[in-house]
């Protein structure tokens, strides 16, 4: 039964199908709960830090349902978008009850969407990684693959990384930044990975070119069948999930930075470059994407059998609730600023 635990994961979209069908007040529901119900759950509930024995580790590799969980997120993810669709082109709503059924899919879009295929683009195999691609698809972020994945993993907690926040930047510079820049790389990482395999830029292997084109005739695709509201609908919700994953990695690596050896290269990527949170809410809701330190020490690992490290920066909250603290930043600064290392503030 503890494996089935990650079901709470699709509490989410559960609570943003109710709030759709129900409308009025109730569209709101998600938000309250994400942000304002799951932190107080977080400071019920105690942290655990334990990691797995090596038979348990075993075991849980060898259990098909913790990817089977991840792969459920497809379905629902796309047919919460045409649920959100229908409501929005065929039902008399008022302007509020539009924003509320945009925020509450844009956060199925962030949890759902971006994270698990976060989970999947680390895999293996092409089915996993597919499903990954396909999951990004509507959050109108594909281009996170190429970026996160031969990017963000080799330059994470440097300057050169756009999804790093650096030290006293807030939430609301970083969303600028991070979605900017990481664009820009996604397209220059893809440049480089044609030009090393040998292939002109103006090639069927540009990647970028593809996710370009598929986001583009899936906005076409919801204006031609559905209409104007439709396609703005859309595009709102995408927004509202790619502020949600670019808040996560706000407060992922938040003034953490790698130092610099005596050649001038940055130190490898290890345990204390992450901040971590074993708030046991925030682990099972997001896929163990809280135990980031440990993911980005061995970026295959599945999100089952991460660990907990005792030299990784420890968050004094869980991530849900370290995301609304972010959205104040005297706040944040107050509580994360000390708790930064103080020789990366050298570097």
């Amino acid at each position: 039964m503890k494996d089935l635990k990650y079901l709470a994961a699709f509490s989410i979209p559960l609570v943003a199908f109710i709030s759709l069908y129900f409308k009025g007040a109730f569209v709101f529901l998600t938000p309250v709960y994400a942000f304002i119900l799951i932190p107080i759950f977080e400071l019920i509930f105690t942290v655990d830090p334990k990691n797995l024995s090596s038979e348990e580790h075993n075991a849980r590799l060898k259990r098909k349902v913790f990817d089977w969980l991840l792969y459920l997120n497809l379905p629902i993810v796309y047919v919460l978008i045409g649920f959100g669709i229908y409501q929005i082109t065929q039902q008399p709503l008022a302007t509020y009850e539009i924003v509320g059924i945009v925020i509450s899919v844009g956060i199925v879009l962030g949890v759902n969407g971006i994270n698990v295929a976060h989970e999947l683009g680390h895999r293996h195999t092409t089915n996993e990684r597919f499903l990954g691609k396909a999951l990004l698809l509507p959050a109108l972020y594909m281009h996170f693959f190429i970026e996160h994945n031969y990017g963000h993993h080799l330059h994470a907690a440097t300057a050169e990384d756009p999804a790093t926040a650096r030290y006293n930047q807030t939430v609301y510079g970083f969303w600028f930044t991070s979605v900017f820049r990481q664009y820009v790389n996604a397209w220059s990482i893809q440049k480089t990975l044609l030009k090393n395999s040998g292939r002109p830029f103006l090639s069927l292997k540009n990647d970028m070119f593809w996710y370009s084109i598929l986001q583009l005739v899936y906005l076409a695709m919801c204006f031609l069948f559905f209409g104007k509201m439709a396609l703005i609908f859309v595009i709102s919700a995408a927004i509202v999930g790619i502020l949600l994953l670019e808040t996560v990695n706000y407060i992922e690596h938040y003034g953490l930075l790698r130092l610099k050896t005596k050649s001038g290269r940055y130190e490898r990527v290890q345990e204390m470059h992450s901040w971590n949170s074993n708030h046991v809410i925030g682990r099972i809701v997001l896929y163990e994407l809280t135990r980031h330190s440990d993911h980005h020490f061995k970026s295959t690992k599945k999100y089952q059998i991460l660990d907990c490290h005792d030299e990784s920066p420890q968050m004094p909250f869980g991530y849900p609730t370290s995301m609304v603290l972010a959205m104040v930043p005297p706040i944040w600064f107050k509580i994360m600023n000390k708790r930064v290392p103080r020789q990366m503030l050298l570097n």
